[in-house]
């Protein structure tokens, strides 16, 4: 409802990677206490369609006082400014808050139950504000952190955060193909396959700490290189316990570093646009297992998972809610090539996509129902 509330206001879905940037930021993946660097969810944008008025009055105006009560906010120095100085500390927070992983900023921290789900037990540090609900983000994870943003604008080389990249413009063009793209503006008349047709979002589980690897992403620092398949992150999957990650031995025995950070597990921040916190792709099938680009703040494969036996439910982009089942046909993801659309950027990713445009998913009925415009039908019920 909130976000057909939000479409009937502007005639746009919410924007996932929406919000403010500032000129002094060197990396798209940096902190910042000046802006929010674009890192924002849809949930933020949609909150006074939710009956959050209060919260997104407070995050809408600065804000001179901290979690803690301090004022001016106890904000740490931030070494981000493009001349290689930092950010002073104690300055007030902007209007639309900083980057969402401040625990200084109360709002990032608050937990919003119309967010949460009843079956999940997940609570408190090291999380901020809890997610059980996700974007759907479409089946290609390519460039879904930043898009089309360039990523580093050291000495403003490459122009302030927020500048257009064109090779990264082409690969999103390709890869971004669900009801929500990263950084950009949708519309219900870009849902071309229709909105009863099109995944619009779904549900994640939280991180408990227990080393679920449905909730905790493997670190695979590079070594996917836009070849990956998922038999790269089975090796990390414990034979013995299935819905869990080998202990850390085991993980650097398989060839991984390790997972994402403790403060990084799945749904973590509310307010956070990177998919491990607030997005999902349907390539695996519900409550699959995840395997991330480095790190929480790259994108890789998440995918929607619950705490309910057997499947998840999800959210059409109509307003329908439905229970698809772990058992739902989605093609030979786990062996599936990919996902570079081989823009020649220069970058090692040298692999054409086997998601041409125009193509269907290759993720079987799970993959079709989230992208948005491929011309797949759908026959009968699901």
């Amino acid at each position: 409802m909130g976000i057909h509330d939000y479409h009937d206001a502007f005639k746009l879905m919410p924007k996932h990677g929406g919000g403010t940037t500032d000129q002094v930021t060197t990396h798209i993946w940096r902190p910042s206490h000046i802006s929010n660097n674009g890192q924002l969810s849809i949930f933020v944008g949609i909150l006074p369609f939710m009956e959050q008025a209060p919260l997104w009055e407070e995050i809408s105006n600065p804000n001179n006082t901290d979690s803690l009560g301090n004022s001016p906010p106890a904000t740490p120095n931030t070494g981000n400014v493009s001349a290689g100085g930092t950010l002073p500390a104690g300055r007030p927070f902007p209007a639309m808050g900083p980057t969402p992983n401040y625990i200084e900023y109360r709002p990032w921290a608050t937990e919003i139950a119309a967010l949460r789900c009843p079956s999940d037990p997940g609570k408190g540090l090291p999380s901020l504000g809890r997610t059980n609900y996700a974007a759907c983000l479409g089946d290609n994870p390519e460039r879904a952190h930043h898009g089309a943003w360039t990523t580093v604008t050291t000495g403003q080389t490459n122009g302030p955060m927020g500048t257009i990249h064109p090779a990264f413009a082409e690969d999103i063009r390709t890869a971004g193909r669900g009801a929500f793209t990263v950084h950009e503006f949708r519309s219900f008349r870009d849902i071309l396959d229709g909105l009863s047709n099109t995944i619009a979002g779904g549900e994640i589980a939280t991180d408990l700490g227990d080393r679920d690897n449905r909730t905790l992403a493997v670190n695979r620092a590079w070594n996917w290189t836009r070849q990956y398949n998922a038999d790269q992150c089975a090796p990390f999957v414990d034979p013995l316990r299935p819905k869990f990650l080998k202990p850390d031995a085991g993980l650097t025995a398989a060839g991984a570093i390790g997972v994402v950070g403790a403060v990084d597990g799945r749904g973590y921040r509310w307010a956070s646009h990177h998919p491990n916190f607030s997005g999902f792709f349907t390539i695996g099938p519900p409550n699959s297992y995840l395997c991330t680009d480095q790190n929480a703040g790259n994108s890789g494969y998440y995918h929607a998972s619950s705490r309910h036996p057997g499947g998840v439910h999800i959210l059409m982009g109509d307003g329908a809610v439905k229970f698809v089942t772990d058992s739902i046909e989605s093609g030979s993801w786990a062996t599936q090539n990919g996902p570079d659309v081989a823009s020649g950027n220069g970058s090692p990713e040298g692999v054409t996509s086997y998601q041409a445009p125009g193509q269907v998913s290759p993720y079987g009925l799970w993959g079709a129902l989230g992208t948005r415009a491929s011309s797949e039908v759908l026959k009968g019920e699901f």
